[in-house]
């Protein structure tokens, strides 16, 4: 095998794209921006949240005094449901828009302003992944595209500290998964196996990148990471999307996310931004999507430590992602943190 040690690169198979890969850059002295560390306790409840319980949010409604998970529709929604035909100069082909139609939901995980995922405790997690799997379901019986995503930390452009995701739905098929759709079927096509399946047997032999595992999901840092410690969240089991996993796979999930999410913030003892996502096999199309697997992305952007970010900028911007540490690297820092949130010892005083 190759020195991965020395500059080289490597192919994401899910979109195509290429990573090249420059270990000896982390050696270099950092002069440049850093993020601001801001180790101030939240409370438990904000009077000047718009998500917390009972709070007025800025189209004047008024939130329930609720506990565990609270579902609404995004005030600011980036889609609505309104069908309008979109105008456009059709005389020239490079000029080219079509409607674009759905939903956007906000989910709070819990009532707590001051607890993020890896601090919630793993049944409140599992309300979190059931609540996820219900509104998909309602959602994927209209939409083609259900994505559920969290962006976490101000740094990932998260306008509201409280914790939170989002649901967007839509008719078309988003440029992501339109992708990842077409290479899963030409591997499927061509080897008669699930890509994503075959990924995780092969990092489950060989256990070099593997974060985490139970019984059905896989945490891995993969291959082609392009993210310093991007990591890959994969179904074991024959699942293609949300609205398949039973309850055992569920607890399984949200055990996953507990340790996953527990260890990025014990990496710099920081709440560890991050945007992450969930890629479901398309709906509302009516053809086989036997090539399909459930999984999740996340997207973390810190390099060096809770201040120092990794940018893409410049030749990521311009001709392809780089990264500076290798993903084996990547993983076996991560093997090593603590699964052990770093706040609970103060609590636990």
């Amino acid at each position: 095998m190759a020195d991965l040690e020395l500059t080289h690169r490597r192919k994401n198979p899910l979109s195509g794209d290429w990573v090249l890969v420059s270990p000896h850059r982390n050696n270099r002295p950092w002069l440049g921006a850093t993020e601001a560390n801001n180790h101030t306790e939240a409370p438990a409840f904000d009077a000047q949240c718009p998500l917390c319980p009972g709070n007025q949010r800025a189209n004047d409604a008024i939130n329930p005094q609720y506990q565990g998970t609270f579902v609404f529709t995004n005030d600011f929604g980036a889609l609505n449901s309104a069908q309008q035909s979109v105008e456009h100069d059709a005389t020239h082909p490079l000029l080219m828009a079509e409607t674009a139609s759905g939903e956007c939901r906000v989910i709070c995980f819990s009532e707590q302003h001051n607890l993020t995922l890896p601090e919630l405790p793993i049944e409140a997690i599992e309300q979190v992944v059931d609540t996820w799997q219900q509104h998909y379901q309602t959602l994927a019986a209209q939409y083609q595209c259900v994505h559920i995503f969290e962006n976490k930390g101000s740094v990932m452009g998260c306008s509201q500290p409280h914790p939170h995701g989002q649901i967007w739905a839509h008719d078309h098929l988003s440029s992501e998964i339109a992708v990842e759709d077409a290479k899963q079927h030409a591997y499927f096509a061509k080897h008669g196996r699930t890509m994503l399946a075959d990924y995780v047997e092969h990092e489950t032999n060989t256990r070099t990148r593997v974060v985490f595992e139970n019984s059905h999901w896989l945490v891995v840092v993969p291959y082609w990471a392009a993210w310093p410690f991007e990591t890959l969240v994969v179904a074991k089991d024959d699942v293609r999307h949300f609205g398949q996993m039973s309850q055992a796979q569920k607890s399984a999930l949200a055990e996953a996310i507990k340790v996953l999410t527990t260890k990025y913030d014990n990496l710099f003892n920081c709440s560890f931004p991050y945007s992450m996502g969930w890629h479901n096999a398309p709906s509302q199309t009516n053809t086989d999507d036997s090539h399909w697997r459930l999984h999740g992305h996340f997207y973390p952007p810190l390099l060096r430590s809770a201040t120092v970010k990794k940018h893409m900028v410049g030749y990521e911007m311009l001709a392809e992602s780089q990264r500076d540490i290798t993903a084996e690297t990547a993983a076996a820092l991560l093997q090593q943190a603590s699964d052990i949130h770093y706040k609970q010892g103060r609590r636990d005083e």
